[in-house]
This record gives structure tokens, sequence and C-alpha cells, in this order.
């Protein structure tokens, strides 16, 4: 057996491409094709993809690439994200992932980025690297006979309008800018990301069924500040029709909106069950419905995993929900969090710098992460013996500072129609 030493973590260069992608492509249970790796050499950007080789072969993929994510208060941050992580299942346990992950965190903070960000497949893998769970995210099937909404009154869905895919490709990437700075945890979609989601560049091997699109305009302005995708099958059993309907993507700026749009969705002719997956838990959409029990949470999980690299920088960019000063002692095991910060904050702005004050509170790196965007509470971290509050009363004024009004949302598009759960 090779040792771990005899292998080479480095960034890949353009003809390291086919195999980076036949590791990765075996990694995610996919075939792999030429046309794959075409795709992944039109998408890699530049030196930020890694790959760990055993002489010629490739044995582990890891990519990142810049992003930008809303934060409570509405200031955009600069993120790290991670993707493509796999490692060959000979070469597990090696210690391959942690090399490719580490050295790309030293370099994020070469650039400056001060947070990085994934969606974690698997839970137990990322949280011994400093990441933890920020956003939840709750996938429900709606029961249309049982919802209540009358087809025939078209009241509720006024401002709603059908379009072409090159209409939504035009109107959706401005609406939707305007909506991630008003939500935290948002991230930024790019042109590729539109092309990708209204199939003109579609990923290979993955299922595509063409979606129907529609858009929300606001009465008074005219402007569009709403946005629904979503695909339809039709089923009939004993002719009945028991048509799913699987919304895509569904982002509103405004609560009209939001309602207009999910109403139009429950009402299409055919249809007896929508899946909307991928929303946040405290989402207003079951009370849509007249019946909101007709809306179940078919599942509930963590979803987006943040890791502070940069404390003052991430901890100063957001506001709190209560002015208050606290010191937090973080733990990173020699990373770049570890330390003890002076938090100052509350509605209006914060600022954070490194103290040699005794700390109100110690945590985990990996805490501080759930913490970030308001999704957690220290009280709940503390109960789980993972938050340690040092001075009398620190506790209550980190849940009141932390918290928001609305949990964070990160809001994802379906990937393919058969992309529900059972």
């Amino acid at each position: 057996m090779t040792s771990s030493t005899a292998i080479v973590v480095r960034h890949i260069t353009h003809d390291d491409i086919p195999e980076w992608t036949r590791t990765w492509s075996t990694g995610y249970l996919r075939p792999h094709a030429e046309e794959t790796v075409n795709f992944i050499r039109d998408t890699i950007i530049g030196g930020r993809t890694i790959g760990a080789f055993e002489m010629d072969r490739c044995v582990g993929t890891y990519r990142s690439s810049p992003q930008a994510i809303t934060v409570p208060g509405g200031t955009v941050l600069p993120a790290c994200t991670i993707s493509k992580v796999a490692v060959a299942g000979t070469h597990r346990r090696r210690g391959l992932l942690s090399r490719m992950l580490r050295m790309d965190m030293r370099e994020a903070v070469e650039r400056g980025e001060p947070v990085a960000i994934l969606d974690a497949a698997e839970y137990p893998i990322y949280g011994r690297f400093g990441f933890g769970p920020a956003t939840s995210m709750a996938w429900f099937e709606i029961d249309v006979h049982r919802a209540g909404l009358d087809r025939t009154h078209t009241d509720d869905t006024q401002g709603v309008e059908l379009v072409t895919a090159d209409e939504y490709r035009k109107l959706a990437p401005g609406a939707y800018e305007r909506f991630r700075v008003t939500q935290s945890g948002a991230l930024r979609r790019d042109s590729a990301w539109w092309r990708q989601a209204t199939g003109q560049k579609v990923s290979p091997g993955s299922p595509w069924t063409e979606p129907f699109y529609a858009v929300h305009k606001d009465s008074g302005t005219g402007e569009v500040d709403g946005l629904l995708c979503f695909t339809a099958e039709e089923t009939w059993e004993a002719m009945v029709p028991q048509s799913p309907l699987l919304i895509k993507d569904l982002v509103a700026l405004s609560p009209v909106a939001e309602r207009a749009l999910l109403r139009y969705a429950v009402k299409v002719d055919w249809v007896s069950t929508v899946h909307l997956p991928y929303r946040a838990p405290d989402t207003l959409a079951p009370l849509w419905l007249s019946d909101p029990r007709a809306a179940r949470i078919t599942a509930l999980s963590d979803y987006l995993w943040l890791r502070v690299l940069d404390v003052p920088r991430a901890l100063s960019a957001r506001t709190y929900g209560t002015e208050g000063s606290l010191v937090l002692r973080i733990q990173d095991a020699g990373g770049p969090a570890e330390g003890t910060w002076l938090l100052q904050g509350g509605p209006d702005g914060a600022s954070c710098t490194r103290t040699s004050r005794t700390a109100d509170i110690s945590m985990d790196v990996r805490d501080l992460g759930s913490l970030y965007l308001g999704d957690e509470a220290p009280t709940r971290l503390s109960a789980l013996g993972r938050v340690e509050e040092e001075r009398t009363g620190a506790m209550g004024l980190a849940d009141a500072m932390f918290r928001t009004a609305r949990r964070p949302w990160s809001p994802r598009a379906a990937q393919y129609h058969q992309a529900r759960p059972s």
C-alpha cells in the first residue's frame, strides 16, 4: 500500500482534467463520458481546482469558487464555496480530504475570503474542519384537493404571467439580485447558473425536463418581484387526473408575490400534488393555503454549512438583534479563527477586535459557524455541551444578539423533475 506521503496534493493543470473528471464522476456515481470532461473544462475556474495524485492517477478531487453570501443586516460578504469533493474508494482514510481542504482554506485566507461555505452531502465529515450547519431546509408535499383553493377564482393570482425560457432568462436575474440582498443566507447566481437553470447548458448525464416559467409583476410599478419555475407530469388514474407538479424554484420580494405564485402552482389544472422542496423551515408557504395542513413536511435537514476564517471581518459585517458587548473565546486548533475576540454590536452595525479580556463565552469555530447567520441559538448549543458560559448572563445576551426574526435561507433550485423526497 502506498503511503499518503507519496500522494501529491496540488492544483490541477489543463492536462489533468480528463483524469480528474473520471475520479470525480466515479465518486458521484456518474458514468464517465467525454462530454463530461468538456463540461468540467468549461466550468472550472482558474487555479482553484485541486487534485490528489498518486503518480499520474488522480485519487482525490476538490474545487472551490468565489461566491457571495448575504448576512443579517444585508451586507454581502465574499465567500469561498467548496464543491466536487471526492476521494477514490481505494484511498480512503489517508487524510487526502484534510490535505486538499486545508490547502484551500489557507489560500482562502490569502484571497481575503472571510467565510467558507458548502453543501454537506454527509453530516459527520465537515465539523472536524471547523464547519457548522448554518441554514436548514424543509421539503413540503401539498395535497391540492385539501388545500381549499377554488380554481375558478383568479383574484388571488393576479400579477402572475407565464413566460418563455428566453423571457425568463432576461427577467429573472435582475429580480433575484434585488431579492438576495434582502435574504440572509442567499447566494449569488451568475449567468452560468441561469443558463443551466433554463436548459441552455445542461450537465451531461443530468435528466432534463423542460420547465414552465412564470413571473409576478408588482401591480403598481409593473416590476418583476417574483419568480416561479416548475415541471409537471401528466398522470391519470381511472380517468381522474393525478399529476404531480414540482416547484423547481420560487423566490419573491414580497408576500403578495409569494402568495400569488404559490397559489397559481397549486391551482394548475390536472395537478393533485405539489412538491415544494428547499424552503426555510419557517416559510409562510403553508399559510397561503386555505388549509395549511394540506402542506405536509416530508423532510427536514441541515443545508448550508459555514466556516468562519476571518473572525473580525465576519462578525463586524452583520447586524445584531440588540445592543451588546461580548468577549468570545474561539477554539480553532491553530486555525485562523483561534483567539479571544471582543464583539460590540447592535441593529445598526458592529465591530470585532482581538482582545486580552476574560472570555464571556467559549466555543469551537464550528459552533460559531452555526450561530453566524442566526439559525441556531447559543443556549441550545450550551445544552449540547458545545458552548460554555464563562460570565453569568452572557448566554442570554448572546441569544438576543445572534438570533434573527426570520431564519436564514439559501434558496436552491431543484435540479430535475425526479429530485424530490419520497
